[in-house]
């Protein structure tokens, strides 16, 4: 019907479900692979945990966001780069923690867990690939999903490193790379809620 708001609630529940499964996706493996990262006594699988646990607070921001005005989907989005960003200065204090105190990585826990939880973000890719180009919230969901598969594909490959080197320093640069990749998405998130709240105010003033 012409000048009804049919599209936008179909868009709203869409995007409601579809954070919902990202939602949960991202908070189980948040458990499951810091568990695994703690006993594997590997930096790589903890960062990414923490990776996991950001994008589950993201996805919840997310939900909130959905429905509502732009400008609460800015600050939901801000909301989100800022935890991103904490959890990954978090991840970092770790990294040299066990710099300093030393450990000694499991590669084969590495390398399953790492498997298993490409697995999950490639699903969680797949799913909100389809509202890449929406608006603010959905937009840090997707970078925060791509970013995910290219952290998972690092500590696989550092749990082969570990296996073939017998060294604990490539399970250290992929968990640096990992908090670093973290920290760039908020910043991301961050500048792009920025950008998308001044746009708006411009627009209201005119």
């Amino acid at each position: 019907m012409a000048g009804c708001s049919c599209e936008v609630e179909i868009k709203d529940k869409s995007e409601r479900r579809v954070l919902i499964v990202l939602l949960l996706i991202n908070g189980v493996m948040f458990v499951a692979e810091f568990i695994v990262g703690w006993w594997a006594q590997s930096t790589a699988l903890i960062a990414d945990a923490f990776d996991m646990l950001a994008d589950a607070m993201v996805y919840g921001v997310g939900l909130y966001a959905v429905g509502r005005s732009l400008l609460v989907k800015a600050h939901a989005a801000r909301i989100s780069g800022v935890l991103q960003v904490l959890l990954g200065l978090l991840v970092l204090i770790d990294i040299l923690r066990r710099f300093v105190v030393g450990s000694e990585p499991v590669s084969v826990l590495m390398m399953g867990m790492g498997l298993i939880a490409l697995i999950a973000n490639i699903t969680c890719l797949i799913l909100v690939s389809k509202h890449r180009e929406g608006e603010v919230h959905m937009r840090a969901s997707w970078i925060f999903s791509k970013n995910d598969v290219i952290a998972n594909l690092g500590v696989i490959l550092a749990g082969g490193l570990v296996a073939w080197t017998g060294s604990r320093l490539p399970d250290l640069a992929v968990g640096l790379l990992v908090a670093l990749i973290v920290i760039r998405g908020g910043v991301l998130i961050l500048q792009d809620a920025r950008a998308t709240r001044t746009n708006h105010l411009k627009q209201t003033q005119q």
